[in-house]
């Protein structure tokens, strides 16, 4: 949007499938909250397009070449496109754990954010998927939106003794039966199953799986990632690559769509800034 407000002619690359396409209902994005993923999307869509400047193509992007004066890209489809500059928006890939069930409860009752989803089910029964330091760290987070919470680390605890005790403190149980399963009704899940047979009833359960970049756009470029396995960027959302810019997950450290969409304005204001610098 701030391109196209811009005069900028500007290409959007989206195969239209987002990381929270299976989320019900976003929340904490003020003007927003409690829409659902697609109808955020919808909206923003139409209201983008509005700027006669700005193009969707539906499609993926799969190789990104550095040219002499900006960038190629390929589409999976095989067609090509250049540009001056190039921004990369392509989000995280959630690397779901081996447990049945976890991957179609994702986003539904297996939550990864108290501030997203944790209004939502205040007070209920609720379970944390961790151990050690981001485990016991997550527990104290979300011990604020219930008191009927839980903690499994799914094998041998890795807590320290101070944390296993602050746990306890708190009435915050610490359970180390491995898991096999969540059984769930259309995502919303009603059990965890153990390996040893057993089973408890829960609402909701917190975890945060491991992430990648969901795009290798920017490593084919060179441009760097951060420890966390993010694009590093500046405080103007400018990666490493000169004429290359990131905003949202996949530069981000908090998974947001608020901070998603300001760190897109970030960068699309700096980068019609840096065109006018050339240009004039």
């Amino acid at each position: 949007m701030s391109l196209g407000r811009a005069l900028r002619r500007v290409l959007i690359v989206d195969n239209g499938l987002p990381c929270n396409r299976q989320t019900p209902h976003s929340h904490n994005f003020i003007t927003q909250d409690g829409k659902t993923p697609k109808e955020i999307s919808a909206l923003a869509k139409e209201q983008v397009t509005q700027y006669k400047t700005v193009q969707f193509y539906s499609g993926r992007a799969v190789k990104a070449t550095k040219k002499e004066k900006g960038f190629e890209i390929k589409t999976e489809s095989g067609d090509l496109f250049y540009s001056c500059k190039l921004i990369i928006a392509t989000g995280l890939k959630d690397l779901m754990p081996g447990i049945t069930g976890f991957a179609e409860c994702w986003g539904i009752s297996v939550i990864h954010c108290p501030y997203c989803h944790g209004y939502e089910v205040k007070n209920e029964k609720t379970g944390i998927l961790g151990n050690g330091d981001p485990g016991f760290e997550l527990s104290r987070l979300v011990n604020n939106w219930t008191k009927e919470l839980t903690l499994y680390t799914n094998g041998k605890s890795t807590l320290t003794a101070e944390q296993a005790e602050k746990l306890k403190r708190n009435n915050i149980p610490i359970v180390e039966d491995e898991i096999h399963s969540f059984e769930h009704k259309n995502g919303r899940i009603q059990n965890i199953v153990f390996y040893n047979n057993s089973k408890t009833s829960i609402t909701a359960i917190y975890a945060r799986p491991l992430v990648i970049q969901h795009s290798d756009l920017a490593s084919q470029l060179g441009c760097q990632l951060t420890e966390q396995g993010r694009l590093k960027v500046d405080g103007s959302q400018k990666t490493t690559l000169e004429g290359v810019f990131a905003c949202g997950d996949c530069s981000n450290s908090s998974r947001d769509i608020a901070l998603a969409v300001s760190s897109g304005v970030i960068a699309g204001g700096t980068c019609n800034k840096d065109l006018i610098l050339e240009e004039f």
